[in-house]
C-alpha cells in the first residue's frame, strides 16, 4: 500500500485534494459499519442541533486532540481515560515495519509525548479537509460519570506536581478549607493530602473554574474535545465494548491480522459502583453535574442515570 506522502512527492503537493481523490482506493478501506455503527452515528446526527457553526470556526487548539497517521490514512481523536494510552500505543506500533512491535512494549511516560504524533492542527487549512474528508475518523467515548470516577482516581489521588500544583493543591483550598498546604506532590502524598470526590465535583461545579480556563482535558466534555457534530467518524466506539470495537475497527482498516488491541485491565472503573462513589455528593449537585454532561450522555447513548438524579 503506497504511502499518500510518497504519491504527493511525485506529483506535487499542489494537487494534494485532487490526489486524495483519486489515490482513495489504495489507502482508504471499504467501510462496513456493523447494525451498532449504524445506531451510534443516527444517534449523532438525530441528537447534533442544526447551527451555524462549522469546521471553519474551530481553532487549532480544538484540534489538538487530533492525532494522524498518514501511512494508513487515519485520524484518532483520543479522549482521556478513555483506553487512549492503549489506542497510542497502536499508532505508535504502526509507524513501525511490519511485523509490527508489540504495542505494550511502548511505556507509559512514552506514549504520552505530544511530539511523537502528527497532530492535526499541524497541517495547513487545505491538508486538514482534505484529510478530514478522506481519512478514516475514530473516537473511543464512554459514561460520563464514570469517565469522572476514573479522572479523579488517577489525577487527584496519584497526582504528580502538575496535577497537585494546577487543580490538587488549589481544590484543596478552596473547598476542603486546608489553610496551610504544601507546594510540593512528594511532600503532599507522603502527609495523605487528599481532595474528596465531592471535592472534585464541587470544583468541576464552581463557575469561577471556566472562567479562568476550559477544563483540563481529563474531565472537559468529550464532545468538547472531538467535536462530533462537526465531523462525520467512521467509528464511535465505547468503552464497554472495547474490545469488540477495537477489534470492528482494525477490520476496517484491514489490520486485524497485523496488530493486536492490548488486553483491558481489571483495575478499571466499573459502572456498577458509580452509586458508591457519589453517594457523598449531595442530589442537587449531581442534578446539576449531569446537566453539564447531558450532551455526552445524549450524543453518545448514555442514558440518564435516573438512580442518581431522581428524589
Amino acid at each position: 500500500m503506497p504511502r499518500i506522502d510518497d504519491l504527493l512527492e511525485k506529483i506535487g503537493s499542489a494537487a494534494y485534494i485532487t490526489t486524495l481523490d483519486m489515490c482513495k482506493g489504495y489507502w482508504q478501506p471499504a467501510l462496513k459499519s456493523t447494525k451498532q455503527q449504524r445506531l451510534r452515528q443516527a444517534l449523532l446526527r438525530r441528537n447534533c442541533a442544526v447551527g451555524n457553526q462549522s469546521l471553519d470556526n474551530l481553532n487549532d487548539s480544538d484540534l489538538k486532540n487530533f492525532i494522524v497517521d498518514d501511512k494508513h490514512g487515519i485520524i484518532y481523536c483520543y479522549i482521556p481515560k478513555v483506553a487512549c494510552t492503549n489506542w497510542k500505543r497502536i499508532l505508535i506500533a504502526l509507524n513501525y515495519s511490519e511485523p509490527y512491535p508489540d504495542p505494550m512494549s511502548f511505556k507509559h511516560n512514552q506514549v504520552h509525548q505530544f511530539e511523537r504524533f502528527q497532530h492535526l492542527n499541524d497541517f495547513p487549512k487545505a491538508e486538514r479537509d482534505a484529510k478530514l474528508k478522506h481519512y478514516t475518523k475514530f473516537l473511543f467515548v464512554r459514561d460520563p460519570f464514570v469517565r469522572l470516577i476514573s479522572a479523579y482516581r488517577d489525577k487527584m489521588l496519584n497526582y504528580d506536581q502538575y496535577f497537585y500544583e494546577g487543580y490538587v493543591r488549589l481544590i484543596l483550598l478552596l473547598y476542603k478549607k486546608q489553610t496551610t498546604v504544601t507546594y510540593n506532590h512528594e511532600v503532599a502524598r507522603k502527609e495523605g493530602l487528599q481532595p474528596s470526590f465531592y471535592n472534585f465535583i464541587q470544583y468541576i461545579l464552581d463557575p469561577r473554574t471556566e472562567k479562568k480556563e476550559p477544563f483540563e482535558p481529563h474531565w472537559r466534555q468529550m464532545h468538547r474535545l472531538c467535536h462530533p457534530c462537526l465531523i462525520e467518524y467512521d467509528l464511535v466506539g465505547h468503552q464497554e465494548s472495547l474490545q469488540e470495537d477495537a477489534q470492528e475497527l482494525l477490520k476496517i482498516l484491514k489490520l486485524e491480522n497485523a496488530i493486536k488491541f492490548p488486553s483491558s485491565y481489571e483495575n478499571m472503573t466499573s459502572v456498577d459502583s458509580v452509586m458508591d462513589w457519589f453517594q457523598s455528593v449531595p442530589l442537587e449537585d449531581r442534578r446539576k453535574l449531569y446537566r453539564l454532561y447531558e450532551k455526552d450522555f445524549k450524543l453518545f447513548g448514555y442514558r440518564r442515570p435516573t438512580e442518581l438524579l431522581d428524589d
